[in-house]
């Protein structure tokens, strides 16, 4: 007769591949991700007193920045659309984006001792970071349509804003942001686990890309022979496209959506590989 404990028995093995990805059992630890988003969210504002107001007064900061120099000291023009909406606009999906890469790439090495005291699947801490982004993007998306709705009924600028229907895709361009965000941010764990140098390197690879993306400027001020090379870039089309979503024509359109998505699902799925390949030994080298 079999007793009963080795009947109870759980047995922990590694698995290899997308064999480490297993869905059912990222679900029965549902529990555990809403903990780590609470966690995120209390250990992010605790002893702060507008706490998560700081979602809608860091990206207005950051707009009224944009709109003084950009758009009045370096005259970068904006298709004719109110600054503060065309920036607000622009800002949105990369908000998303950096917040979502910049919380999963230190994964590994900020939740070492988490690690190393109990098993759950990995894949739950950014999991995690990126629910706490989809929080993040609400926020601001009310914030944004605020900022519409004044302008489209209240301001000379009422006619020209028009969205497009592909409004309705939304939620799918928010969802690459995501995949992206996370593929990337998957790859800088891996690789930060074993090179520390990386983690030093993350803002400023963030801060580069976001001049690299028509944030300040529309795509329509860059130079024909070098709009090939800007396409390359997977955020210029899910920026662009948001943009284009609210304001309509004015809010320009770019990037290659083939390409995008493409890079997107090759980065989300190479970077699943090297962090699960990374997390096997991480606790036992670092």
């Amino acid at each position: 007769m079999t007793s009963p404990a080795i009947e109870n028995e759980i047995v922990i093995k590694a698995t290899r591949g997308w064999r480490g990805v297993d869905l059912a059992e990222i679900w029965r630890y549902r529990d555990l991700l809403f903990l780590l988003v609470h966690r995120d969210f209390v250990s992010n504002y605790k002893q702060t007193v507008l706490g998560p107001l700081w979602f809608i007064i860091q990206p207005l900061l950051t707009t009224v920045v944009f709109t003084v120099i950009f758009g009045k000291v370096a005259k970068i023009p904006t298709d004719g659309m109110p600054p503060m909406l065309f920036y607000l606009a622009g800002l949105l999906g990369w908000n998303f984006f950096s917040r979502t890469l910049n919380s999963t790439s230190s994964t590994l090495t900020s939740n070492l001792g988490l690690f190393g005291k109990v098993y759950f699947p990995r894949m739950v801490v950014p999991l995690a970071a990126v629910v706490s982004s989809f929080i993040a993007l609400a926020i601001q998306l009310v914030t944004l349509l605020g900022f519409w709705c004044y302008f489209k009924f209240f301001t000379s600028a009422g006619p020209s804003i028009q969205p497009g229907w592909d409004l309705l895709l939304f939620p799918l361009v928010v969802l690459q942001i995501s995949a992206l965000g996370l593929g990337v941010g998957l790859w800088l764990s891996a690789l930060t686990a074993k090179y520390r140098d990386l983690g030093f390197l993350t803002g400023t690879i963030i801060q580069l890309w976001m001049y690299a993306t028509p944030i300040i400027y529309p795509v329509s001020q860059i130079p024909e022979k070098w709009r090939w090379v800007s396409s390359l870039n997977p955020m210029e089309m899910p920026v662009v496209t948001i943009r284009h979503m609210f304001l309509g024509q004015a809010g320009g359109v770019g990037g290659d959506f083939t390409l995008s998505i493409l890079f997107t699902l090759v980065v989300l799925a190479t970077g699943v590989l090297a962090f699960n390949k990374a997390e096997k030994t991480f606790v036992d080298i670092a």
